[in-house]
């Protein structure tokens, strides 16, 4: 079995004092706005610094961060957007998503921004083109909306072939409607009706799983999404309490709890956003550089969930598995 490295804190990315900082005024300042929580980011800032260092910067020694959580509240994003926008730095780099991307966009024209969406940054709105990303906008796009086939199909190794799955949505998100709409057509071809239950802040979590538990399906899944991220151990416990199998986008829900994961292997997508930052900082223009995708899947599965839950995992199902937690 292989196992996963849990990562604690964030290192220099907590740790660059405020003061040090603007003693360093005369070197690159670059701008991260994270829609998360401070201890919970780590898993995309240290891939992230990783990135910067492969391009020949290290943070405290020739770049500065300065870094802006919402802690999952989208509602505080354009003022975060707005500080890091009037501190006039080099890049601005928004790896949690995109509404985060969007409201740096509306707000300059001028400034690099690097972007990681969660699903297609065309279908988004945050560029016209992967090819030909917009003047000041490069990054990575994710493909969210095309993987529900394949979460799908693997919840239908648990669910009984007449019932029904449940999308989980968050209202405030860009991608709800698409994500929806592209779930449904996902979901027909597997000959499966499907329910949308959506969840904006934590009260609302709570009456998505009332409405589930009236209204039982064969399966849910829960996309990449921050708000849900920062509540994913309540996620997958109200999972469990409702015996209902639950498949994420990210293995991070599975080390919580969650049955299982199926989605892009985000510590790349991590990284190379520090690799573009690093390279826009040595010159490059964002317009020069094409929006990458995905090209590395991870499957993850819980057994010990499964055993809460009364489920059997077909042996072929471990198979496939990149990981099990047991």
């Amino acid at each position: 079995m292989k196992r996963r490295t849990f990562i604690a804190g964030l290192g220099s990315a907590a740790a660059w004092p405020l003061g040090a900082r603007a003693q360093q005024a005369a070197k690159p300042v670059i701008g991260c706005l994270i829609n998360g929580s401070r201890d919970a980011s780590g898993f995309m800032v240290v891939p992230f610094l990783q990135g910067l260092t492969e391009t020949g910067y290290m943070e405290g020694n020739n770049i500065v961060i300065e870094y802006r959580w919402s802690g999952g509240h989208n509602d505080r994003i354009p003022e975060l957007a707005g500080e890091l926008v009037g501190l006039r730095v080099s890049v601005i780099v928004t790896p949690s998503g995109a509404s985060s991307a969007l409201a740096v966009k509306k707000l300059t024209t001028t400034i690099p921004i690097v972007f990681l969406t969660g699903s297609d940054a065309v279908e988004l709105g945050v560029v016209a083109s992967i090819s030909k990303p917009d003047a000041n906008l490069t990054g990575v796009s994710g493909v969210a909306s095309s993987l529900m086939t394949k979460q799908l199909e693997l919840l239908s190794e648990f669910a009984p072939k007449s019932a029904p799955f449940a999308l989980l949505t968050n209202p405030r998100s860009p991608n709800t409607k698409r994500l929806a709409e592209n779930a449904q057509i996902a979901a027909q071809k597997l000959g499966r009706d499907l329910r949308v239950v959506s969840a904006g802040d934590i009260s609302q979590i709570d009456q998505a799983f009332v409405q589930l538990a009236d209204h039982p399906v064969g399966g849910l899944v829960v996309p990449q999404n921050a708000f849900f991220y920062s509540q994913r151990e309540r996620i997958a416990a109200l999972a469990s309490r409702e015996r209902m199998p639950t498949i994420y986008d990210m293995p991070q829900f599975v080390e919580a709890g969650g049955l299982m994961s199926y989605g892009a292997y985000y510590s790349d997508m991590y990284r190379d956003l520090g690799v573009y930052t690093g390279r826009i900082l040595r010159g490059a223009k964002p317009s020069d550089l094409p929006v990458l995708q995905p090209s590395k899947f991870e499957f993850v599965i819980n057994l010990i969930t499964a055993k809460t839950l009364g489920l059997t995992v077909p042996p072929s199902l471990l198979a496939r598995a990149d990981e099990v937690i047991e």
